[in-house]
């Protein structure tokens, strides 16, 4: 992979990275805990998927071969943000966990394979023969999201987000 073509992928990943904090900007506690789909689904809780499911779990246990030790237990687990759970550290674990993310990446061969792989990834159709390969998954998990935060923002208080 060339220094241009790792630049341009790193820095897609960053940008979608800033637009989820951006959708986030100026909402507030109850705008970011409020279910805003018949699920239950929240702002803080996406922030912390994205958190645990996305920048720590993929980078942190599968690129760098750490241990899923932070991880909750039970179904949607990582969609979960306790009532009394100040929304700010929400954000902040998530942009420690990019932060986290990009030391990770700063620090590996894009080309390398990732240092752990999953029995569970094969029955769902889905191959990481690179750390390339796992950027662009959560690359593409992290623009979903972020386009889910913009219906989601213009639902809670009718900012749009101009698509060019």
């Amino acid at each position: 992979m060339s220094a241009a073509e790792r630049t341009a992928l790193l820095g897609r990943l960053s940008g979608v990275r800033r637009h989820v904090l951006d959708q986030l900007d100026g909402l507030d506690d109850e705008q970011l805990r409020r279910p805003v789909l018949p699920s239950g689904w929240s702002c803080l809780g996406l922030v912390r998927h994205l958190t645990l499911s996305d920048e720590r779990y993929w980078f942190e246990v599968v690129v760098a071969g750490g241990p899923l030790d932070f991880f909750p237990e039970g179904e949607n687990a990582d969609w979960v943000v306790g009532p009394d759970e100040p929304a700010a550290d929400v954000l902040a674990a998530y942009r420690a966990a990019v932060a986290a993310a990009d030391d990770v990446l700063a620090a590996t061969d894009l080309d390398a394979p990732p240092a752990r792989t999953e029995p569970w990834w094969a029955e769902v159709g889905m191959a990481f023969p690179d750390v390339r390969s796992v950027v662009v998954h959560v690359l593409v998990e992290t623009a979903t999201h972020a386009g889910h935060l913009d219906a989601v923002r213009e639902l809670l208080d009718g900012r749009q987000h101009i698509v060019l």
